[in-house]
């Protein structure tokens, strides 16, 4: 049997971590070390992005921080505003690339030090586009070789790489021990498509295409949540996430929060918030975030 023997389990505390039956994982480590979380967020945020490009035929990414989704986006091409909300004005960037930007803006606090997953395969504008920001790994299908190269010199060489079998097909039933106790059932396997507007119930029944194409991001998005869940999204892209709380209230005003947020960072007074030569990416999102 092999094994791929992680740096730690769930906590730095936890040791002796490792995948088993590593002859069957469909994930091979380029660069770097993994940790138990690490491959946690990569199964989980490869599987959202995808099951978003299976759904909507667009390149797609994801942001993933702790199980669970900081943000998820298919493509669709940015304004003028959005650009400079997400710090890329002016910058040449592939549609896969855009569907990242969309991705991490929507919470770029949360984003800090994220799992970057994308649908496809990974260019020169997206390692280029990760080299700016705060990430600590990646895992997609496939890396051209620039793209590749260009990622290994990114945390001083440090920077996790994973790639991943898009073709993979788990077995159907999962198991998870849990206080010495093995349980198992049947995975979540529900395929979210276009055939869910089948069959609306409510009186009006008429939805345009890019309400449709929202609605399947935001519930792909929350079938990789955790707990109780809300999310909005809009142009093909979250803009507020809220989960893993007790209530669902409170996943409603967080995600609302969130959303707000998202709006107000696209005003002027936001946008030409001027700041001193020599301030890091990562302080001028908490400035802007605290001012809000």
């Amino acid at each position: 049997m092999k094994e791929i023997c992680l740096r730690y389990g769930m906590n730095p505390n936890q040791s002796k971590a490792k995948v088993q039956n590593a002859e069957n994982t469909p994930i091979k480590i380029l660069n770097g070390e993994a940790s138990y979380i690490n491959f946690l967020d990569a199964l989980n945020a490869f599987q959202l992005v995808r099951e978003l490009r299976q759904a909507t035929g667009q390149p797609a990414a994801a942001s993933f921080k702790h199980v669970s989704p900081a943000g998820a986006a298919v493509y669709s091409p940015l304004n003028k505003t959005l650009s400079e909300s997400y710090f890329i004005e002016g910058v040449d960037l592939s549609p896969l690339a855009i569907a990242y930007a969309r991705a991490r803006g929507t919470d770029r606090m949360s984003s800090f030090g994220d799992c970057a997953a994308f649908s496809d395969e990974v260019d020169i504008t997206v390692a280029s586009l990760l080299k700016t920001e705060v990430s600590d790994m990646i895992v997609a299908p496939r890396y051209t070789q620039e793209a590749l190269e260009n990622l290994k010199q990114k945390k001083k060489g440090k920077y996790l790489i994973l790639e991943i079998d898009p073709n993979y097909v788990p077995d159907p039933i999962e198991k998870r021990t849990v206080f010495g106790i093995t349980l198992e059932q049947q995975r979540n396997d529900v395929q979210i498509g276009k055939k869910v507007f089948n069959h609306i119930v409510t009186t009006q029944c008429d939805i345009p295409d890019n309400a449709k194409k929202d609605l399947l991001v935001a519930l792909i998005t929350l079938k990789y949540t955790q707990s109780n869940s809300i999310c909005f999204a809009l142009d093909g892209q979250t803009i507020g996430i809220g989960a893993g709380q007790q209530s669902r209230i409170h996943c409603t005003r967080l995600a609302a929060e969130k959303a707000d947020n998202w709006w107000l960072r696209q005003h002027l007074r936001a946008l030409n918030m001027k700041f001193r030569e020599g301030i890091s990416r990562v302080e001028v999102n908490n400035a802007i975030d605290g001012w809000l």
